[in-house]
């Protein structure tokens, strides 16, 4: 984290990293499960539980609401699904949104759609929802969809308003009556020719100095409309997915040239599933490791009646990622 941690407060502290969500829902594990936990002992699940945060991999199988609690939820979330599902691209396979939200459903059972449709329009434009997608494509603007949400809402108000020949409000409160008319399709709202690009960015710079939720660099935001003389909603949207300054700072993944060719990342993804689901990973005719040590693995996530189905699924994706490297 780039604020220094010597210059803030204990409260200051928490509530900059978070880390008070992971105590507690560190704590429900442990409760909803403790006959479990308590025979291998507490500290060990405290300690187990706490590296797989630090790994990333805490998020896998969890509930929606987990998952968007915290930016390095969300962070770890996309790197998870870049990495499970990355031989879709390599493949050349295109998809539509349904199928990306299928693909979203395996690792998070109730991941929503809306989400996954505001994404779709990034690609799209608002045009053909049922058309296909490349992963790439829908990976970058997943990422700018997922990760900034609250912001993009504030900025959708700042957009139909000035579209509408209206000044924004310095303090912009997203309202349920703006979020529809941002689902309307193109025929039905103006959005095509867009607005002044020099006014949106004074808008979004007055946005930024007052904004509590995470948002994209502004140096970014300034150099994407610094560019054009109008531009769209969803034009400035897909300005922002393929930024690679802003997939840079994100860190979530890697250059765009090593996106889809890291063979790193597969060995590291069976890595986390061999953790998850307390499976061993295939050891090329390799006896499997004693019961016993499986046995000693924690699974530190609510959906426990998901686990059986998990096999299922993990087990297709670690053969596809296989079968890639051969």
């Amino acid at each position: 984290m780039n604020v220094d941690r010597v210059s803030l407060g204990a409260d200051e502290y928490l509530s900059h990293t978070q880390i008070l969500t992971y105590v507690e829902d560190a704590l429900i594990q442990l409760l909803e499960h403790k006959e479990e936990y308590s025979r291998a002992g507490i500290s060990r699940f405290f300690a187990e539980y706490f590296n797989s945060v630090r790994l990333g991999n805490h998020v896998l199988f969890r509930e929606f609401s987990f998952i968007k609690a915290t930016q390095y939820n969300r962070a770890s979330f996309l790197r998870i699904f870049w990495r499970c599902f990355r031989q879709i691209g390599k493949n050349g396979d295109l998809l539509t949104v349904k199928e990306y939200h299928s693909l979203l459903q395996l690792l998070c059972p109730d991941f929503p759609m809306d989400l996954t449709q505001k994404a779709a329009r990034i690609v799209l434009m608002d045009d053909a929802m049922d058309c296909l997608m490349s992963f790439v494509d829908f990976l970058y603007a997943f990422q700018i969809q997922f990760y900034y949400c609250e912001f993009l809402e504030s900025v959708a108000v700042i957009y139909q308003d000035l579209l509408m020949g209206k000044n924004p409000n310095t303090v912009i409160v997203p309202t349920s009556s703006v979020q529809e008319e941002h689902h309307l399709p193109s025929s039905e709202m103006p959005t095509q020719e867009g607005i002044d690009a020099s006014q949106f960015y004074d808008c979004l710079e007055t946005l930024c100095d007052r904004y509590k939720h995470s948002y994209p660099p502004a140096s970014c935001i300034k150099e994407i409309l610094w560019k054009v003389q109008r531009v769209t909603f969803y034009g400035f949207l897909m300005a922002l997915a393929k930024d690679d300054g802003i997939n840079c700072r994100l860190g979530t993944f890697p250059i765009k040239t090593e996106l889809l060719s890291n063979p790193g990342t597969d060995q590291e993804l069976e890595k986390i599933i061999t953790q998850m689901i307390g499976k061993p990973a295939s050891n090329n005719g390799c006896n499997p490791p004693p019961q016993k040590e499986q046995g000693r693995k924690f699974a530190y996530r609510k959906p426990l009646a998901y686990r059986k189905k998990v096999d299922v699924e993990s087990d297709g994706s670690t053969e596809e990622t296989d079968s890639s490297e051969n």
